[in-house]
C-alpha cells in the first residue's frame, strides 16, 4: 500500500534500553516505521500526565537500529501534548493492573483523533483471559473463581486443570494439577494470598506438549503464527519461560477460530492482536502488548510489521 504521508509517531513502551531487539515487536514496528519515513518518538508511562483534560509525556525522538547493543539513540526530552501525534501505540508490558488502566484513561481522551493502537477503551474492557470467554465454544472446559469449592468441583469433573492468574502474563504463576494433587489445597491457599482477583483454571490440554500456536491477526484478518513447544521439564511454552520457537501453519481449525473472532476485533479497532490456540482450543485473546512478529517474521518470512503499518496509513489517510 502506498504511503499517503508521513506521520508523527509515539511509541508508549518499557524503556528501550531494556529491550531484547531480537524478539521484540514493539521494536520491530519502529523499524519498519521509520523504515516508511515516519517520525517516530519514545515515551515511558510513568512520564504522562493529565492536566486540565489534555494528556502530556515526556517524549524523546529515538533513532532505532537493528544492531544489538547500539539498537537506539535518543534525543532530547520534551514535555509534550500527546495530541499532537497522529498515531501513538500503547505497547507497555503488562501486568493489566490499576496503572494499566489509568493509562487507557488518558489515552482515551485523545482516541480516535490520535489513533491510538489499540483502542484504549476497548484495551480495557478486553482482558485477555476474560474477553476471550466471548468464544466458550472454541475453548476448553474454562471457570473463573476464587472460590474453594467451584475449583474442587471443576477439578473433580475435569481431572487434570491449569491454574494461572486472572491477570498473569508471561507465563508468571501457571500451574498444572492432577485429580489427586494434594498440592490443590496449598496451591489456593497461596493465590488466596497473592491475589485479589479471581483466578481462571481450565481442563490440561496434552497437546500442549506439541506446541501452544501464537497466532497475529491484523485488522480482524489471520496474518501469520508461531509455535511456542515448551521444554520436557515445563509446562509453559511462552518463549520468555524457555520455550522454542518453530515455523508452522494454520490448520483449517486455526483458520476458522480466526474467522470467528476476526470481525469482533476489527469492530473493536484491535489493529494487531494476538491469540493462543492448543490443539485446535482458543486460550487466550491478547490485545495488550501482543508479541510474535520478529519469530514470524524470522522463521515464515512474513512482515507483519508491514501489514500492521498498512493498516494503520489507511486509516490516516
Amino acid at each position: 500500500m502506498a504511503q499517503s504521508r508521513t506521520l508523527k509517531v509515539a511509541f508508549q513502551m518499557d524503556h528501550i534500553k531494556g529491550i531484547n531487539i531480537a524478539g521484540d515487536s514493539t521494536f520491530a514496528m519502529m523499524l519498519e516505521a521509520q523504515k516508511r519515513g515516519h517520525e517516530i518518538f519514545h515515551y515511558t508511562v510513568d512520564t504522562m500526565a493529565m492536566e486540565n483534560g489534555e494528556v502530556f509525556a515526556s517524549v524523546e525522538p529515538v533513532e532505532v537500529r537493528d544492531e544489538a547493543g547500539s539498537h537506539f539513540t535518543l534525543g532530547d526530552a520534551v514535555r509534550t501534548n500527546l495530541a499532537e501525534f497522529d498515531v501513538i501505540h500503547m505497547r507497555q508490558d503488562p501486568p493489566f493492573d490499576l496503572n494499566y488502566i489509568s493509562a487507557t484513561h488518558m489515552l482515551e481522551r485523545i482516541h480516535p483523533k490520535t489513533l491510538v493502537v489499540n483502542d484504549p477503551a476497548n484495551v480495557r474492557n478486553a482482558p485477555e483471559k476474560i474477553f476471550v470467554t466471548q468464544f466458550p465454544d472454541l475453548m476448553p472446559p474454562t471457570i473463573i473463581t476464587r472460590s474453594e469449592d467451584e475449583l474442587r468441583a471443576f477439578k473433580e469433573k475435569h481431572g487434570d486443570i491449569v491454574m494461572k492468574p486472572l491477570y498473569g502474563h508471561g507465563g508468571a504463576a501457571v500451574f498444572r494439577l492432577n485429580k489427586e494433587d494434594q498440592n490443590f489445597g496449598s496451591l489456593v491457599a497461596l493465590f488466596g494470598d497473592i491475589f485479589r482477583e479471581p483466578w481462571v483454571a481450565q481442563k490440561f490440554l496434552p497437546d500442549v506438549k506439541a506446541g501452544d500456536k501464537r497466532i497475529l491477526l491484523v485488522d480482524g484478518e489471520a496474518a501469520g503464527a508461531v509455535n511456542r513447544i515448551p521444554a520436557d521439564d515445563d509446562l509453559r511454552s511462552n518463549m520468555v519461560r524457555g520455550g522454542a520457537a518453530a515455523k508452522t501453519e494454520l490448520t483449517d481449525r486455526e483458520k476458522e477460530i480466526c474467522e470467528r473472532i476476526g470481525p469482533a476485533l476489527k469492530e473493536m479497532g484491535f489493529i494487531l492482536v494476538g491469540i493462543d490456540v492448543i490443539g485446535g482450543y482458543l486460550t487466550e485473546i491478547n490485545v495488550t502488548s501482543p508479541t510474535g512478529i520478529r519469530s514470524i517474521q524470522k522463521l515464515s518470512g512474513i512482515d507483519v510489521a508491514a501489514m500492521v503499518w498498512d493498516a494503520i496509513e489507511a486509516k490516516r489517510a
